[in-house]
């Protein structure tokens, strides 16, 4: 779909490429031509308008999301087994020195904010900063490059970075959540997690209701707000690369540079601190009071 309208163009580029069924009897819109199509069955389908992916629910899957989530996720696997196997032992250059400076990194953060023993943690911290670091750089490619190549494919919304998909931040905030409850109750057993929960920060047991929200609202808001955090900067950003599209062309290099020069910063400082947080809330989990 063409956008013709400053707004259009904003709204099509922060549409996800959405996949999900449509009931029988739905009308379909042709975006290029608005011929109307009634569904004789219930299908599974690329929505075309962002009104068919709404239409879709809780059930559609946002394609382009999962798609650079796990190509990210491959490339990690991919470069650091490279490394892995032709390590040297004598000064490390190229990829090699990249990959030991995230590693010292890493090893700095759970040393700092870790407080327990368990081997999983650091592997755990160097999977998701150098992941999301990945997701994040996606940002610096140029706003139209990968849409206008997935158009010619024949796919009407295409977003690269999934950081900038709620979908995304939660899909990994909720993993570390997962970890943070099995690692509370195996540390401190079903018994001892119950009873953090019911006697804290109020040691007494008239209190066990109101410690009982405060300590359950403050579980469920540790993954909330991991994803909103992460994905609040980095939809942020990407609304002002857009907006710096729709510019003049002499303007955009004017404003794009700087812009993307900056980020650079923002896209290792979000990495940086959701994998902080999240070996926080895992060194909790770990203190057995």
């Amino acid at each position: 779909m063409a956008a013709d309208t400053p707004v259009e163009y904003i709204q099509h580029h922060l549409q996800n490429l959405t996949y999900g069924k449509l009931p029988a009897g739905y009308e379909r819109v042709d975006p290029y031509t608005n011929d109307v199509t009634v569904l004789q069955e219930a299908s599974w389908t690329f929505a075309r308008t962002s009104a068919e992916a709404t239409d879709m629910g809780f059930m559609a899957f946002h394609v382009d999301t999962l798609g650079w989530s796990i190509f990210m996720g491959i490339l990690f696997l991919t470069l650091f087994r490279m490394v892995a196997v032709r390590v040297t032992s004598g000064v490390p250059s190229g990829l090699q020195n990249v990959v030991e400076m995230s590693f010292e990194f890493v090893q700095g953060i759970v040393r700092d904010s870790f407080h327990g023993r368990n081997p999983v943690i650091a592997p755990l911290a160097l999977t998701i900063f150098v992941w999301i670091f990945l997701m994040n750089s996606l940002k610096l490619i140029p706003i139209d490059f990968i849409p206008q190549i997935a158009q010619l494919l024949g796919l009407e919304y295409f977003k690269i970075v999934p950081t900038t998909d709620p979908n995304g931040t939660l899909g990994i905030s909720i993993g570390v959540f997962l970890l943070i409850i099995f690692y509370s109750v195996k540390v401190k057993g079903a018994g001892g997690f119950a009873k953090e929960l019911s006697f804290a920060p109020f040691n007494h047991w008239t209190m066990i209701p109101f410690n009982l929200v405060l300590e359950i609202l403050g579980l469920i808001t540790k993954p909330v707000s991991l994803a909103l955090r992460l994905f609040g900067n980095m939809y942020a950003g990407e609304v002002v690369f857009i907006l710096i599209a729709i510019l003049p062309f002499w303007i955009q290099w004017t404003l794009n540079v700087p812009w993307a020069i900056f980020h650079i910063l923002v896209i290792t400082l979000q990495a940086f601190i959701f994998t902080t947080l999240s070996v926080v809330y895992l060194s909790q989990a770990h203190q057995d009071h």
